[in-house]
């Protein structure tokens, strides 16, 4: 018999800082203290770019070329356009709805940036980036990219004009999502009309938390606000979310990935040992070229 997952807690976005010139993020996990580093595995960092403003400029803001090794980034862009390059020889733009999803694995360097076109407009900008997990067996494989466009996802229409399940990663309610994942993941982004109501049925053991990217919902009969982050117990299998008004909902959840965790900088490993290694790579040129 299904039983409820209970809330265990509701974050609000913590103090944002910048990344580059051109992402102003709230860290809700793993640097804030919100939760232990692998209480969201195989979800490692999540860094949340709320609704902001950036004005006009000719030069695009963003992140200039940094290497990552042994996990995935997933960028899910809400508002505004980001253009990917990276030294695996892969590059994309995506804009409003859509998803970038890198899996650095073995190594890489890229580089992020607002898009030209719409960085000369400026905008409202809202993302969120991911670092997922990759277990070692996966780390050290050979890097990929895939470019996610909202029209490919899959769509699963609730009931009485509720809104909308657009699955990126998994299945719900037997519409598959179109992403590739090294382990069991499932990634929806909830479009609610106000007084929309959409239940969920996820594995017991996997981690779960929605976060609120537009509007205010109902979870289980909690409060949740925009912005906010809720962070579900492993005690059950059910929840439900009603939106006060329209709202726009992210679910994230995934089986853990049980193994040890060394980080450090831009790489997600096993050992010290691991590490080194991957700095060692770094410097003598195995992680690529790519033009600043």
């Amino acid at each position: 018999m299904n039983t409820i997952k209970s809330i265990e807690n509701i974050f609000s976005p913590p103090t944002p800082h910048m990344v580059g010139d051109g992402f102003r993020v709230h860290n809700f996990f793993p640097g804030n203290g919100l939760m232990s580093i692998d209480r969201m595995s195989p979800f490692f960092l999540m860094d949340y770019g709320a609704k902001f403003h950036f004005p006009p400029s000719d030069k695009p803001r963003g992140v200039g070329v940094h290497p990552h090794r042994g996990f995935e980034t997933v960028t899910l862009a809400y508002k505004g356009k980001v253009a990917h390059h990276d030294s695996a020889g892969n590059s994309g733009i995506i804009g409003e709805g859509d998803v970038q999803w890198m899996t650095a694995a073995s190594g890489v360097l890229h580089k992020e940036y607002h898009e030209k076109e719409w960085s000369k407009m400026g905008g409202d900008f809202q993302m969120v980036q991911l670092w997922v997990n990759l277990p070692a067996k996966y780390k050290m494989s050979f890097p990929k990219y895939q470019a996610l466009e909202r029209s490919q996802f899959g769509q699963f229409h609730l009931a009485d004009n509720g809104g909308v399940a657009e699955v990126i990663a998994g299945k719900y309610k037997n519409v598959i999502g179109p992403a590739k994942t090294f382990t069991p993941i499932e990634m929806y982004t909830v479009r609610l009309n106000k007084g929309g109501k959409a239940d969920f049925t996820i594995p017991e053991n996997f981690n779960t938390s929605c976060v609120v990217i537009d509007g205010n919902i109902q979870v289980n009969s909690n409060l949740a606000k925009t912005n906010q982050l809720v962070l579900f117990n492993n005690d059950g299998t059910d929840f439900y979310l009603e939106a006060i008004e329209d709202a726009i909902v992210l679910i994230l959840s995934g089986e853990p990935i049980s193994e040890p965790i060394e980080s450090y900088g831009p790489f997600l490993m096993n050992t010290k040992q691991e590490i080194q290694q991957a700095y060692n790579d770094l410097y003598s040129g195995k992680f690529g070229y790519l033009e600043d």
